[in-house]
């Protein structure tokens, strides 16, 4: 009996990865392209009212958060990796809880506590008057706060994976050769994890710059509040996608900056896992100094806002008030798992192919493929979102140019399109977890298999994914939360009626119905929990 077969080349598996990865690369590129035909009106208008305010803004925000998350998370994880002292060991699992946090909700649970109404406010005027001097919160700077108190984790997780796996070494080294604490630090831990820090702070910065809900809570107007004010007030995409590079311009500096900070620094391991730090003890004030320090960043980022959504979502629901359109909770989680479950199931696939496509493929064209189809993480939201939008409109116009008029294509009426977007923006965290779950299969393994008669893919469905099942639910969970908790791309790319989670807090938060968003709030912090606590046990190995 003869076995069919599907077509397994080595050309099959690299143009398969080569189509995906131009999947991805397409709406960042035409979205750059679009700049090469400006529009001098739209340049003109944009620059003489909002854009330089906007870039000034822009600017100074990242600059704001991202010196301030570099300095607390390095900072932090200098302290739980070097020091002992009451409570080192939670407070190690606990400082990366914030991850599971979104900007956006703690934005406006800073800005109800901090702001003219909240209760510090209230009760600062009621001990030094009516009159009495308070920091503007709705600034620059109270946007600064809340970001990094959500976006340090990035850095503190980086940088204590460096502390841990490559600077023990050398910093006992240092000390044995006669160097003080501060000298060992400075002149040798420093320079080994600047490239973990350099890349901590880019994604800082990243997170920072595709955020449009945040910052308009704190008044701050940034490029991306001006790209989604162009789309959403006159739906010119032109117009909204030529903002948008400005955006990818900031995306690239930020990108620029990384590398400048890495410099020629690479990570770097003598072997094994690395021995970590040595740890000293802290007594007296120090030790005190130092758990007060952690429990007051976890309390802040964390813990303080998490049990006042909690006051106030049970305060909600048990008043005659309640939550703003809680009979439409069911549809709106639904609404945000079928979002979650696709962009998940498309990108583990996507992932899955492009992996094994370095195994089965030519190396040299799937390898870049593989980092092309990764570009997306690196690209704001906004930009995707603008970018998949002219890549849409392009597809319609082409099939109505060779007489395939097909109906209901439009950018922003389509879950395909939704889904696509969130696959360009969340593809690179899942086929990251991917090719590591598959590094640990050996090539041994797979030419064995297909020795033995199987094809690529009998080989992948019995030998690469049941080794690699754990790799597999990493990328899941990466790209799950990641999806769940997306608010800029569903906002501008949404169908019409189509509700999520995210849209639901940021609509009552828009309109300072901050008590009314607790329990939406809470649904997607309890969530993202989930991989928080997995990160959580694997970042507090013995070491």
């Amino acid at each position: 009996m003869i076995e069919f077969r599907r077509p397994t080349s080595r050309s099959g598996w690299s143009w398969t990865s080569v189509l995906i990865a131009a999947l991805v690369v397409i709406p960042v590129a035409m979205l750059a392209a679009s700049i090469l035909t400006p529009r001098s009106d739209v340049w003109s208008q944009q620059w003489a009212t909002r854009l330089p305010g906007e870039i000034v803004d822009t600017a100074l925000l990242l600059a704001g958060v991202g010196v301030c998350s570099t300095l607390l998370g390095t900072g932090l994880a200098w302290l739980v990796s070097a020091y002992r002292f009451p409570g080192v060991r939670v407070f190690g699992w606990m400082l990366i809880l914030p991850l599971a946090m979104p900007s956006y909700i703690l934005g406006f649970l800073t800005l109800a506590t901090l702001g003219p109404t909240g209760p510090v406010q209230d009760q600062w005027r009621s001990w030094f008057g009516t009159d009495a001097w308070f920091p503007d919160i709705e600034s620059i700077w109270g946007a600064t706060i809340a970001f990094t108190l959500v976006l340090y984790p990035y850095t503190y997780l980086l940088a204590r994976a460096a502390l841990r796996d490559q600077a023990g070494g050398a910093y006992f080294a240092a000390r044995i050769l006669g160097a003080g604490p501060t000298e060992a630090a400075r002149r040798v831990v420093l320079p080994l994890v600047r490239p973990a820090i350099a890349a901590g702070a880019a994604v800082v910065m990243m997170e920072t710059l595709t955020d449009f809900a945040t910052v308009q809570y704190f008044g701050v107007d940034t490029v991306s509040v001006g790209v989604f004010r162009i789309w959403r007030g006159t739906y010119d995409r032109d117009a909204a996608a030529e903002i948008a590079t400005v955006v990818l311009a900031f995306a690239l500096v930020a990108i620029a900056i990384e590398r400048i900070a890495r410099g020629r620094a690479r990570f770097g391991q003598s072997g094994g896992e690395g021995a970590g730090l040595e740890r000293r003890v802290l007594t007296g004030w120090r030790a005190v100094a130092a758990t007060v320090a952690c429990g007051g960043v976890v309390v802040a980022a964390f813990a303080g806002p998490v049990l006042q959504l909690v006051v106030w979502a049970v305060r909600e629901q048990t008043s005659d008030r309640g939550t703003p359109l809680v009979d439409s909770f069911p549809e709106y989680l639904s609404n945000s798992i079928q979002l979650m479950v696709i962009t998940v199931v498309v990108c583990l696939v996507a992932a899955v192919v492009v992996a094994n496509a370095q195994r089965f493929g030519s190396r040299r064209l799937t390898g870049v493929a593989a980092r092309a189809a990764a570009i997306g993480y690196a690209v704001p939201g906004p930009v995707v979102g603008m970018g998949v939008i002219l890549a849409v409109v392009g597809a319609d116009e082409l099939l109505e140019a060779i007489g395939l008029d097909l109906p209901g294509a439009v950018a922003t009426g389509s879950l395909v399109v939704l889904v696509y977007a969130y696959v360009v923006r969340f593809l690179a965290p899942g086929l990251g977890a991917v090719e590591s779950g598959l590094g640990q299969v050996s090539e041994e393994m797979t030419a064995s298999a297909r020795s033995l008669g199987a094809s690529s893919i009998g080989t992948i469905r019995r030998v690469h994914l049941p080794l690699s099942k754990a790799s597999l639910l990493s990328a899941a969970i990466l790209v799950g939360v990641d999806a769940l908790k997306e608010l800029p791309i569903v906002l501008l790319l949404r169908p019409f009626g189509f509700e999520t989670l995210p849209v639901w807090v940021y609509n009552l938060a828009s309109e300072s119905r901050y008590e009314q968003a607790a329990l939406p709030a809470l649904s997607i912090i309890l969530v993202a929990l989930i991989p928080v606590a997995l990160l959580s046990r694997r970042l507090e190995r013995p070491g």
